[in-house]
């Protein structure tokens, strides 16, 4: 009997490299612009902070037009415009250990978020019975710049109860602590009212990080000094 030798010819599966590499990379930048705003949705519930969405009058049914500037402060309440505010100190610093903001400029009476942080017109003043309200620009964590304006509210979100914030204004310091945050929709200017029972100050920017959706409305109120600010 004769042996018969069948010669096995291996098979070469080849997979195209390019694509594939391709596909991994557009994939994980996805998934790397994606979670931080998909985590804020799903997890960003910081207990004892954040207040219930505003559901009342003070919510506008104007749609959100996307294709507005929201560099510009002046796009983002259009139906609510800033007043013009004649004071005798137009700028004023802001800083914030926790998120390594030190001295951000706020300008009263000015549009550009790129280049400063703004004073809402016709809101209180620093260390006065009122609400200062301060606009912010933010966008990815990923991008964060505690000094670049465009960047500057970006870690807002962050920030809990009791942290503190300090304001030059007029040569004079002035200490607050966070009380309270909300997330509201975006026509809703509730956030601009003002109370007289103490001085607060009010950041605002715009939620999830990197996008327009909502707005986060953040309060601090005046505390005494206990300790220098840095």
């Amino acid at each position: 009997m004769q042996d018969r030798y069948i010669k096995v010819v291996p098979v070469t599966i080849t997979v195209p490299v390019l694509p594939v590499v391709s596909i991994t990379i557009g994939l994980s930048l996805l998934l790397w612009v994606l979670f931080p705003i998909m985590s804020f949705v799903l997890f960003y519930v910081p207990e004892g902070i954040v207040t219930p969405l505003a559901d009342d009058a003070a919510v506008l049914a104007a749609p959100l037009d996307e294709t507005q500037d929201f560099s510009k402060a002046s796009t983002w309440f259009p139906k609510n415009p800033a007043k013009k505010t004649v004071t005798p100190v137009d700028t004023y610093t802001l800083t914030i250990p926790k998120l390594r903001i030190k001295d951000a400029i706020v300008k009263i009476g000015t549009d550009d978020l790129s280049k400063n942080l703004i004073h809402y017109g016709g809101t209180g003043l620093p260390g006065q019975p009122g609400n200062t309200v301060i606009f912010g620009h933010s966008v990815l964590p990923s991008f964060y710049n505690p000094k670049d304006y465009l960047t500057i509210f970006s870690l807002i979100p962050t920030l809990k109860e009791g942290d503190d914030l300090y304001i030059k204004f007029d040569g004079v310091d002035y200490r607050y602590k966070v009380v309270s945050q909300r997330i509201t929709e975006p026509a809703d200017v509730s956030g601009l009212e003002q109370q007289y029972d103490d001085s607060y100050i009010t950041l605002v920017t715009c939620v999830p990080p990197g996008t327009y959706w909502k707005r986060l409305w953040l309060t601090a109120q005046e505390q005494p000094f206990g300790e220098v600010a840095p």
